[in-house]
């Protein structure tokens, strides 16, 4: 996988690049009438939903996380208290994540936030090579190493995802 300048990118691949990870940049034509983003883009982009991760932004005991889950499956908030040593999680108000990250709702990219926030990936990440996530805005996603998220988010694995 090359790495990518940045030339005109997103607050994501900036940071990507600024790191010196590895990433290639997948693009499809988003439709704003899709059900799901997430499984949008894996067929678009003719890959396995278990491979595509949806970036959403919890309240955790007040403060904002992030979990980081497959498509095809949802966030167990309930995990991501006990991953994150919280007690009570609850899905973040949509124009609080868009605020606190920078990014819209349905494009939301775990790197590049406006702020770091705490994050966990969900540990099913690591049974793949590559992993797609939002780079930022819809129909806009990056591909890169589990590891490579993990080290430049900060993230912990845990199973979040059901």
């Amino acid at each position: 996988m090359a790495k990518r300048k940045s030339a005109g990118g997103t607050p994501a691949t900036v940071a990507l690049a600024a790191a010196g990870i590895a990433f290639e940049v997948r693009t499809y034509e988003h439709d704003p009438r899709a059900a799901s983003f997430g499984l949008e883009a894996a067929e678009a982009l003719g890959v396995d939903p278990a491979r595509v991760f949806k970036t959403l932004l919890a309240s955790l005991d007040g403060r904002l996380v992030v979990g980081v889950v497959p498509v095809s499956g949802q966030l167990d908030l309930k995990a991501l208290a006990r991953a994150l040593g919280g007690s009570k999680a609850v899905m973040a108000d949509v124009a609080a994540a868009e605020r606190a990250t920078g990014y819209v709702a349905g494009g939301i990219s775990p790197v590049g936030q406006k702020r770091a926030h705490p994050t966990v990936l969900d540990a099913s990440a690591l049974d793949h090579g590559t992993i797609l996530v939002s780079g930022g805005r819809r129909g806009f996603d990056l591909e890169l190493a589990p590891t490579d998220l993990v080290a430049i988010t900060g993230a912990v694995t845990a199973t979040i995802g059901r």
